[in-house]
């Protein structure tokens, strides 16, 4: 743990939210300042009663916050199944896999945690979304060969976001 006036850094098993609650009071956390909580592939691999006991508890726990979820979807299709069978090649299993089916199935996961607005977004369309000069300086860093797998890679992956509390949030 590392821990300042200004900052804190924890270790926690995120399935464990006693556990959890009991390292953040530590830090003193202030649930009632505006809260960022960012996750990036970590739903994923916890069972969906996970997953949805930690967004449960940040929903209910922070006055004001909003949660940015970057992970897995559209796993349904044959692109999301063949990743699925490569990672569990690796013994690596997607316990929560089976609430990444769609853009839908994340935000409805998120409403249904507490969260009283949620929008998601494949990166594929955020990437065409990007200013034009952006993205050509993107794609100027490394030559692609392979845009059209590019493209299948990031229609699998979302970014999604849920807001509690107050406006001003944005």
């Amino acid at each position: 743990m590392l821990d300042s006036t200004r900052y804190a850094i924890i270790g926690a098993d995120l399935r464990d939210i006693p556990e959890l609650e009991e390292k953040l009071k530590k830090c003193n956390m202030n649930t009632q300042l505006p809260t960022l909580l960012i996750a990036e592939c970590v739903l994923v691999y916890m069972t969906p009663e996970q997953s949805t006991n930690l967004l449960k508890w940040a929903a209910k726990s922070f006055e004001t916050a909003m949660f940015i979820n970057y992970e897995q979807v559209n796993m349904d299709d044959r692109f999301g199944q063949i990743m699925i069978e490569n990672l569990r090649r690796r013994q690596c299993d997607l316990a929560g896999v089976e609430t990444c089916k769609s853009l839908e199935s994340q935000k409805e996961r998120l409403l249904s945690s507490g969260w009283a607005s949620a929008s998601a977004i494949d990166m594929m369309e955020l990437y065409s979304k990007l200013p034009r000069a952006e993205v050509s300086r993107i794609e100027s860093l490394e030559f692609l060969d392979e845009m059209e797998l590019l493209e299948q890679l990031m229609q699998h992956y979302c970014l999604c976001w849920a807001t509690k509390g107050g406006s001003e949030l944005g």
